[in-house]
């Protein structure tokens, strides 16, 4: 069988066996390694879906109000000096982005809170060249069809997708998933243990490769 077949099988598998929930529950690949050496080869990317599986809570830095995401402006900065007031406002979004120009004050006014977590502003995808709505808007717009892949133990858990998308649209998200990883592991296939997908309530089930 070709790994189409294999991650599709998987997946309708899933179907049958999971029990229905008054949400939109999120389908989890679950990538476990071996022969991977967390300290030494861990990576942190960004992997670009051909399906869209939400969209994400963003905030930006910038010195002006932007209409097409919620602002934290440069004059806000002396507001977050309390500790609690940094993870709140940290808690409330999923994915932080800025204008390059502001780097320097924001790595100094929220690094240390925003490093830990994953959240500072990425060059890979949070970094404005300008603060123009189209950038802006674009820069949105893959954010919400990327995932972001930091492998730091050896277990990788990525949502690939929500029930409410295909049978199709999951496959590809996963086939696309298996496909990155292969090319930046690196013994490729000889790195994965095995690999399950599992929806939210649900129990894993294998994906035969």
């Amino acid at each position: 069988m070709s790994n189409e077949e294999n991650f599709a099988n998987a997946i309708k598998k899933l179907r049958e066996t999971k029990e229905k929930k008054n949400f939109d529950q999120t389908i989890d690949l679950i990538v476990n390694l071996k022969g991977f050496d967390v300290r030494r080869e861990a990576f942190n990317t960004f992997i670009q879906l051909p399906n869209k599986v939400k969209n994400k809570r963003i905030a930006a830095f910038l010195e002006k109000e932007s209409k097409a995401v919620d602002t934290i402006k440069k004059d806000d900065f002396p507001r977050y000096k309390e500790k609690k007031d940094i993870k709140k406002l940290i808690k409330k979004y999923d994915f932080f982005i800025a204008s390059a120009k502001l780097m320097p004050a924001i790595a100094t006014s929220f690094g240390r809170f925003l490093g830990p977590v994953g959240k500072m502003p990425s060059p890979q995808l949070g970094i404005l060249p300008s603060e123009e709505e189209p950038v802006i808007k674009a820069v949105i717009e893959k954010i919400n069809s990327n995932v972001r892949v930091r492998v730091k133990e050896p277990s990788i858990k990525i949502g690939i997708g929500k029930e409410s998308l295909t049978d199709e649209q999951i496959m590809r998200n996963a086939i696309t998933v298996y496909a990155k990883l292969i090319e930046l592991l690196p013994r490729k296939n000889d790195n994965i243990r095995n690999i399950k997908i599992k929806s939210t309530m649900g129990k894993p089930i294998n994906v035969q490769l």
